[in-house]
């Protein structure tokens, strides 16, 4: 299973959008400072995932994400998920 995930940064609440095979390693890597663009915003934690089969659907949804360029389409999603 790949995921398109959403991260929100616990110390100043902005977002970080992304693509993996094993979400639990990828969220230490941004908790540990490991990943240039997250690095010094953490702690982060996962509030947003979509599962796919491949590697390629997850990430045109990562793609598709981040196009939108918009925090509101973002916590739309997030607000969806949890009704859910």
């Amino acid at each position: 299973m790949f995921y398109t995930y959403i991260l929100q940064s616990e110390k100043s609440g902005t977002f970080y959008v992304g693509h993996t095979e094993d979400m639990i390693a990828r969220l230490n890597r941004h908790n540990q400072g490991a990943v240039t663009s997250t690095r010094n915003k953490g702690p982060w934690k996962i509030v947003y995932l979509e599962e796919f089969a491949t590697k390629i659907e997850a990430n045109k949804r990562e793609l598709e994400i981040k196009s939108k360029k918009s925090r509101k389409y973002i916590e739309a999603l997030i607000a969806r998920s949890r009704k859910d």
